[in-house]
């Protein structure tokens, strides 16, 4: 049976990456899988088990108790900052990142993002979902390390704003067109359900 460490949503930083390869050591020569999970512009208070008073995610509260959590992280007010900060470890001023539309979304391309470093130590990865540091073609995910990819474009499936950021055009939250690999593909059913199913 494999064993399966989930890092919790907007928790995870390069810096972290010494605290997880100690916890990976104690699984006695396998390589725990990483899983994380991402909501955007979500606080550290929202979720049933940081003691929300009204929100209830029991789901959520689950993975949570039954998993590795890195919990010094900041969130951005927006979403580009936070996951250029998650995927590099660094303040998203320092990746190049002020803003979600108009170029600034673009994660710099000098940067070291985390598909990259986990490389290094014989792990495969996947991005399914929202990647929205860049949708031109040198800062795709699938040019940044990433192994297999399944995104949309922008900041949200039809999204689309002068300069950079652009979802594939009409696009909708049933039947999306997709981002695989590098390639669009048309997809079949709700988006939420859609990328689940890839990943």
């Amino acid at each position: 049976m494999k064993r399966l460490v989930l890092i919790a949503a907007l928790c995870l930083s390069l810096k972290a990456l010494p605290t997880v390869s100690v916890q990976a050591a104690e699984f006695k020569g396998s390589r725990p899988n990483i899983i994380l999970m991402m909501t955007d512009d979500q606080g550290f208070a929202p979720v049933g088990r940081h003691g929300h008073p009204f929100i209830k995610t029991p789901n959520m509260d689950h993975l949570y108790d039954t998993s590795a959590r890195v919990t010094r992280f900041l969130v951005s007010p927006t979403c580009s900052p936070t996951r250029s900060a998650i995927m590099t470890g660094r303040h998203p001023m320092r990746n190049g990142i002020t803003h979600t539309i108009l170029e600034r979304e673009r994660l710099t391309l000098d940067a070291t993002i985390l598909p990259q470093v986990l490389k290094t130590v014989g792990y495969t990865s996947g991005i399914f979902g929202k990647w929205h540091l860049g949708d031109e073609e040198p800062y795709q995910p699938h040019k940044r390390g990433f192994d297999e990819t399944f995104i949309h474009g922008a900041g949200g499936i039809g999204q689309k704003y002068d300069c950079s950021c652009a979802d594939a055009p009409n696009n909708s939250y049933f039947d999306p067109v997709v981002r695989h690999n590098g390639s669009f593909v048309k997809t079949k059913g709700f988006c939420t359900d859609v990328f689940f199913t890839a990943a």
